[in-house]
């Protein structure tokens, strides 16, 4: 029987350290980062965690669907192209075997298409809850990475 990538990676021990080393570049991303203000780390980093951990093979995860969490952000593909980076370079610095990396980002790629708006009209137009805030949230001028 073939071992699920969450046993592979070496379980929720794995995700956990990940997914800190992630969210400390994402929180202090400069334009990244402003999608998080007034969240806390930890439970982001916890959520995050879960859905992965069920998405590898592991428990279930019990949290919001990732289109309802994310639906009232504008998240371009550029955006979802430096989350994907930056998890690239969690997953090395951690010392993710390169074949599970590759099938962790596959994994975590596929997800991202249910939050990338294709365009500021389409995530008008989508967009469902009347009565909740909208996050747009330009690139910053002064962007580095």
């Amino acid at each position: 029987m073939k071992k699920s990538l969450y046993d592979a990676v070496g379980g929720n021990t794995t995700l956990v350290k990940v997914h800190k080393n992630f969210y400390d570049k994402v929180y202090a991303h400069p334009w990244l980062g402003q999608f998080f203000e007034g969240h806390c780390q930890e439970a982001i980093e916890a959520r995050q965690t879960s859905f992965m951990t069920e998405k590898m093979g592991g428990p279930e995860y019990i949290g919001k669907p990732l289109k309802q969490a994310h639906e009232n952000m504008y998240i371009t593909k550029e955006l979802a192209d430096l989350r994907h980076q930056l998890l690239t370079e969690s997953l090395n610095e951690e010392g993710i075997d390169d074949e599970l990396a590759t099938r962790w980002l596959r994994i975590d790629s596929a997800f991202m298409q249910q939050t990338v708006k294709p365009s500021m009209d389409a995530f008008y137009k989508d967009y469902h809850f009347k009565y909740k805030q909208r996050i747009i949230i330009p690139k910053p001028t002064t962007e580095t990475s």
